[in-house]
């Protein structure tokens, strides 16, 4: 299975790089894991609503060429569908089973994604009505993603 995560921003922090790259090792005996970042656009702090939205239509532009046809989309937002890890992971299973092997996450700039990105979703995904840093997201969804692996393998990792 192929695991591609599309994110806009780098990433700063030492110790989220640490964090990600410990579960993008315990991944790769399940899956290839690949983690593409998009630059961010430059905006100023306050924002007309339809500045805001030519922000996420560039971001939106950057993260769209990064996605192929054959992917199985599924875009962080917060109206997404929440569901626990279990449900998850069976998700994660069927798609392998019946003929997705590559899947693939955004995780969109400050403000969220476009509404082409949001249409190209094949799911929206939500970890609940909390805001996160973009930075901490990667680390939550990467850690979800081997959840989900690991409770499909039967680990006890999930108790």
């Amino acid at each position: 299975m192929n695991i591609k995560i599309v994110c806009v921003g780098k990433l700063k922090e030492k110790y989220f790089k640490d964090g990600i790259a410990e579960y993008q090792k315990r991944l790769s005996r399940f899956a290839k894991v690949q983690i593409v970042q998009v630059p961010d656009e430059k905006a100023p702090e306050s924002l007309s609503p339809a500045q805001m939205e030519e922000v996420k239509d560039k971001e939106g532009e950057r993260i769209l060429s990064k996605i192929k046809d054959k992917e199985y989309v599924y875009v962080l937002a917060i109206k997404g569908k929440e569901r626990p890890s279990e449900e998850f992971a069976k998700e994660i299973k069927d798609l392998g089973t019946y003929g997705h092997s590559d899947i693939t996450f955004v995780i969109g700039g400050s403000l969220g994604t476009s509404k082409a990105v949001n249409q190209r979703a094949d799911d929206l995904l939500s970890f609940g009505k909390l805001t996160m840093p973009h930075q901490l997201m990667r680390l939550v969804l990467i850690e979800q993603i081997y959840r989900a692996f690991m409770i499909n393998s039967g680990s006890p990792y999930h108790k």
